[in-house]
């Protein structure tokens, strides 16, 4: 992935809003839309439990800002004619696969730069550590993964792994965040989520804090 980009971030978070879906996790959809377009992820692969919903749609506005593709692994062709009719005129931009995400995620997918998985489906750990694999993208190397996990309440498990690499993020039912590689950059600077819940309204404001190592010289 490129460096972060604010702008596209913005407009990818408020082109979701716009596209705005009825769904059980509202902030969802948007904040991942806004992470893939900041990150300007070029492919984007979603493990989907049931029927694509508004998480598909953030992924979808991404690309659309960083000129990327949006791959949507699910179960069976029901799964597939339910999604379609969901997605409405967003399923146009969506390149739907049926199959089992943990095979295609080791196999066919290992150059996702952005994997997107619901903890609500079946064997997720098995598709988290599919979604692990690093490889390349014609001559370069992909060391910057990103897997995101969503309706991740209950996924503690996931945290033990290595939880100095995942983050947890209380939005909807929980946003599980772990970047792969790019060790070269986690040394460079470091990155942590803050959230604010407005107690007026109740809605919750996510903030990326960035902090850089500054070299210290002693007189």
């Amino acid at each position: 992935m490129a460096c972060w980009s604010a702008e596209n971030a913005t407009k990818a978070y408020l082109q979701t809003i716009k596209l705005g879906m009825n769904a059980k996790e509202p902030n969802v959809g948007e904040f991942i839309s806004a992470f893939a377009a900041g990150n300007n992820a070029q492919l984007m692969v979603i493990a989907c439990a049931t029927t694509a919903g508004c998480t598909t749609v953030g992924l979808n506005a991404a690309a659309y800002r960083t000129g990327g593709r949006v791959i949507c692994i699910v179960r069976g062709s029901s799964e597939l004619t339910s999604s379609i009719d969901a997605l409405g005129c967003n399923a146009s931009r969506v390149e739907f696969v049926i199959g089992e995400a943990q095979t295609l995620l080791s196999t066919k997918y290992t150059n996702a730069d952005l994997v997107v998985i619901d903890c609500n489906i079946e064997n997720y750990e098995g598709i988290f550590k599919a979604a692990e694999v690093l490889t390349t993208r014609g001559d370069h190397a992909i060391n910057n993964k990103i897997v995101l996990g969503y309706n991740a309440l209950f996924c503690n498990d996931l945290l033990r792994w290595d939880g100095s690499k995942t983050q947890y993020l209380p939005i909807g039912e929980g946003l599980l965040i772990r970047r792969i590689g790019a060790k070269s950059e986690e040394k460079r600077k470091r990155s942590h989520w803050i959230v604010r819940v407005d107690e007026c309204t109740g809605e919750e404001h996510v903030f990326r804090i960035r902090s850089h190592h500054r070299r210290v010289i002693k007189a």
